[in-house]
């Protein structure tokens, strides 16, 4: 890895687990940057944070719950206090799920919107003014490959990845003279508790483990290859297995990957 993530402030969201704890490992070991840690759990936070070895000079804790999105401009300005700037916001924190669209009660479709798209907007809008002031910025956020395409079992979640492509596709445009880099992250099958944690239909956590998951790419891998999308300043990028595969379909056979999700087994 390069010096890109050297000596920059890279707010992490959904650090306490998965994906965001793998790349608060892998900045940990391989850059000189300073972190700030945020998820609803502030102890598991101290965790990953002991665990990755960071000085305490170099990470900040800071508990956030993407629901409470109105809270936003006031723990961007705590961000702030802790090390004076964000350079980099990884808007990695969401809810997953994992029931059919007619027996999924509609607050747990608005809970989706709420966290995995209002939230994130949210976060990202209370940072940039502070970017811009100094010059620029960095937002990655991370999608999934069902903000590409759709599946059974994601109607909600699909709808909500969906979204934040068309937000974060429109504001790369519109910030592309103030020297924000916009990059979109769309992760495939990824070996972390994503399916245990995803609601179903009444908002009731799965609480088990996906087989496809289970067996997907593991966590410390794709957070190496995320981190280097990112620094290639990558507009989007996929990542995964061959489930990957669904995005070319999804471009140039859209019949056939509608036949092929048809099938396909998503638990």
């Amino acid at each position: 890895m390069s010096t890109y993530f050297d000596d920059k402030v890279i707010w992490i969201t959904g650090a306490s687990s998965g994906i965001g704890e793998a790349l608060v490992n892998e900045l940990a070991a391989t850059s000189r940057a300073k972190i700030i840690l945020s998820s609803r759990n502030k102890n598991q936070l101290y965790a990953v944070a002991e665990k990755a070895g960071l000085d305490t000079k170099r990470f900040s804790v800071l508990p956030l719950d993407l629901e409470n999105y109105k809270e936003m401009p006031d723990i961007v300005a705590e961000a702030l206090e802790k090390f004076g700037q964000i350079d980099i916001l990884i808007n990695n924190a969401g809810l997953s799920q994992r029931s059919l669209a007619m027996e999924t009660d509609i607050e747990v479709d608005k809970r989706l919107m709420d966290v995995d798209f209002i939230g994130t907007v949210a976060l990202t809008k209370a940072v940039l003014p502070y970017m811009i002031r100094n010059g620029g910025g960095h937002i990655a956020v991370v999608s999934s490959l069902m903000g590409i395409f759709a599946a059974p079992m994601r109607s909600s979640y699909a709808a909500a990845k969906h979204a934040l492509h068309g937000f974060f596709d429109s504001l790369r445009a519109e910030l592309y003279t103030k020297n924000i880099v916009v990059t979109i992250i769309c992760p495939g099958f990824i070996q972390t508790n994503i399916s245990v944690n995803a609601v179903t239909g009444d908002g009731s956590l799965q609480g088990t483990m996906d087989d496809a998951t289970q067996k997907g790419m593991p966590a410390d891998v794709f957070a190496k290859k995320m981190l280097s999308a990112i620094e290639k300043k990558k507009n989007q990028a996929s990542i995964g297995g061959s489930e990957v595969m669904g995005t070319y379909l999804k471009r140039f056979f859209p019949a056939i990957l509608a036949k092929v999700v048809r099938k396909a087994k998503v638990v």
